[in-house]
């Protein structure tokens, strides 16, 4: 499943607009879409006001809800009702107030041996694959409407670190990450390039002056794992003033 190389890159003031704009971004997926709807999340800091404001009045009207399935991009090794657990951050944020419990998708980490982050993986992949309804990936039919991404001081994106094996994983969707590259130093399981590429959109969201430098070279096309996360449909690069690049000022 080739990407498309096209990326689009939206300036915006700080991250409280920059939460606004996905937040447009992902009711404008959803609207397209009359029928299942797939979500795929992302951890980390980046995505915590984009969440918080899909619980507001102005918004939470604006999802139906009944027929928005939510997954998440990574997780880490931890227990589900860990702080560090990505999908606890959404689930405590908006998810468990308004989505139904049957369409929020979790990566279990609770249930499996955590010395195995594999078995979580294999479980995820199953998970994923019986909502897809094939063993394969579909150009024609991505997998999500949507994919939230972020990325990290490394240039890793998802739990996908340079120079790991998983970046070069061409059958699996679903893989466990035995150690992490930046903290916290736990096991992940992340889906892998060709999964997270089978979406209509893959939205990136980076803010802050420390992002901007990592940026810079993954918008140069550097051997990142940031850089070769990309959609077969369209890739976009939500940046706020201080993370902009300094060829992309004016």
């Amino acid at each position: 499943m080739a990407p498309n190389q096209q990326r689009q890159v939206i300036s915006v003031a700080d991250p409280a607009a920059m939460a606004n704009a996905a937040a447009e971004r992902v009711i404008a997926r959803i609207s397209e879409n009359a029928g299942r709807v797939a979500i795929c999340l992302t951890g980390g800091s980046s995505p915590k006001k984009l969440y918080q404001l899909l619980a507001t009045d102005a918004w939470r009207d604006k999802i139906p809800w009944r027929r928005v399935h939510w997954f998440i991009g990574d997780e880490r090794f931890v227990p589900a009702d860990d702080p560090l657990n990505n999908m606890a951050v959404a689930r405590t944020s908006f998810l468990d107030r308004y989505a139904p419990a049957t369409n929020i998708h979790p990566i279990p980490t609770s249930t499996a041996d955590p010395a195995d982050p594999d078995r979580s993986a294999a479980l995820y992949e199953g998970e994923l694959k019986s909502f897809y309804g094939t063993e394969a990936l579909d150009p024609a039919r991505p997998l999500f409407d949507l994919v939230l991404m972020g990325i990290g001081p490394d240039g890793h994106t998802a739990s996908l670190f340079p120079d790991y094996p998983a970046l070069d994983e061409t059958s699996r969707w679903v893989v466990g990450v035995p150690s992490a590259n930046v903290e916290p130093f736990v096991p992940r399981v992340t889906l892998t390039l060709p999964a997270l590429a089978s979406c209509r959109e893959m939205l990136f969201g980076v803010a802050g002056s420390e992002k901007r430098a990592i940026l810079t070279r993954v918008l140069a096309g550097e051997n990142l794992p940031a850089s070769r996360a990309q959609s077969t449909g369209e890739t976009v690069f939500l940046v706020d003033q201080a993370a902009l690049p300094e060829n992309f000022r004016g």
